[in-house]
């Protein structure tokens, strides 16, 4: 936490060691606007978590309070008002975390393999050098640099003339939110580029609006942060249901090159993963139920004496062992466009919205199979899977939460 925060500017971050219950409520009204709110451990901030849930979703915090008015004495009530939008930092070493808070932030876990120890013994031996100690004497002076950098940033909107061609899993609620994470990653991107883009003008009821617009380039990168930061790793499952997973895989991009479908068109059910795989009905089914637990496969359920469907959520991507995040689309199928290409942007009213289309879920269901309605529950699972395990280790801060506001906080006016 420390070495993220000296990245910072002073005066944009506010960080302690513990938090009431109510102390947010009586901070001053701008106090936290456009901060880092930074809590050394989320045990610290325990008696705190609904202000802070609040805080995060709703982008203030109101309270209405009992005191004496201090002319005549009597009861009053006074109402407390802190505003948003607040970037909240935590720190844990718990091995599980809270859903709620899980879902509205970023997790980060500390690299353990062995390599990274390795890496860190390196530094630390040469730190002892002369060269090391001359290199720490640098130190605040690169910080300096980062920091004047963040403190010249300007607030401007950030246009993504990509966004309705953009794609994003949708197989359960909870990836409205992560899907929000994804989106704002990208406007973060584009924002730190302001001095690299050209900086457009349209006029909306009357007034000039300025505005930069996310390029293909920024959504690569997005792409990959999104992979290390929201992704899983192959490494998760049990040797066997991998196996099942890479054939199963092969099965269905096979099947949609034959019926010229995209992948996730393509619905199949156990006695066809058997007979592609030549397995026996007990661990075909057991190892399904394992896959769609960790959202693998997508289980379309039909009424009362009618069979599961399955949809393969997975894309064959991590198989080396890294971490993925399925559902993004692959930026070199985007054709690069701008709002100027199109004489009507120019003079555009940036409050329109377009509905994105739908497409139906049993789209490639055979005549048998359509009275099947889709759900998001797995075959073995009536509720949702558990919130995944963070990484524990023997340092502290083993697992680091970012809990980002749901639109990009562009720097203040200076």
């Amino acid at each position: 936490m420390e070495a993220v925060l000296a990245f910072m500017p002073e005066e944009e971050r506010v960080q302690y060691s513990a938090m009431t219950g109510q102390s947010l409520f009586y901070m001053g009204e701008t106090d936290l606007r456009h901060k880092i709110l930074a809590i050394v451990e989320e045990e610290g901030a325990e008696r705190a978590s609904y202000a802070l849930k609040l805080l995060q979703s709703e982008g203030q915090l109101t309270i209405a309070s009992t005191g004496k008015d201090p002319s005549t004495g009597r009861l009053i009530t006074h109402e407390y008002r802190v505003e948003g939008p607040v970037m909240i930092f935590l720190t844990t070493t718990a091995i599980e975390i809270a859903a709620e808070l899980l879902h509205r932030g970023l997790v980060l876990t500390v690299n353990e393999d062995r390599e990274q120890t390795r890496a860190i013994h390196r530094l630390q031996r040469e730190r002892q050098t002369l060269e090391g100690l001359l290199e720490r004497q640098d130190r605040e002076r690169i910080l300096k640099v980062h920091r004047d950098a963040q403190r010249l940033l300007r607030p401007l909107l950030v246009a993504n003339p990509y966004a309705r061609d953009l794609t994003f899993l949708d197989h359960q609620t909870r990836t409205r939110r992560d899907h929000m994470k994804y989106l704002t990653l990208i406007r973060s991107v584009a924002l730190l580029q302001q001095y690299q883009r050209e900086v457009k003008t349209t006029q909306h009821q009357g007034r000039s609006v300025r505005y930069i617009e996310v390029t293909r380039e920024d959504i690569a990168v997005a792409n990959r942060l999104a992979h290390e930061v929201l992704g899983r790793s192959l490494d998760e499952l049990p040797p066997q249901t991998r196996r099942l997973l890479g054939l199963v895989s092969e099965m269905v991009t096979k099947h949609a090159e034959a019926q010229g479908l995209d992948r996730c068109d393509v619905r199949f059910t156990r006695r066809d993963v058997r007979t592609y795989t030549g397995w026996s009905d007990f661990p075909v089914r057991m190892h399904l139920e394992k896959l769609a637990e960790l959202e693998y496969l997508l289980v379309h359920r039909g009424g009362p004496g009618q069979r599961f469907v399955y949809e393969l959520l997975y894309d064959g991507q991590g198989e080396a062992g890294e971490t993925f995040l399925t559902g993004l689309l692959d930026v070199d199928t985007l054709e690069r466009h701008g709002y100027d290409a199109n004489p009507e942007h120019r003079e555009a009213n940036l409050d329109a919205t377009v509905s994105p289309g739908s497409y139906p879920l049993d789209a490639t269901l055979s005549p048998a199979e359509t009275t099947a309605t889709p759900d998001a529950a797995s075959a073995s699972l009536e509720t949702a899977s558990p919130p995944p395990k963070a990484t524990t280790g023997e340092r502290k801060n083993a697992a680091t939460v970012v809990v980002t506001p749901s639109l990009v906080a562009a720097p203040q006016a200076r």
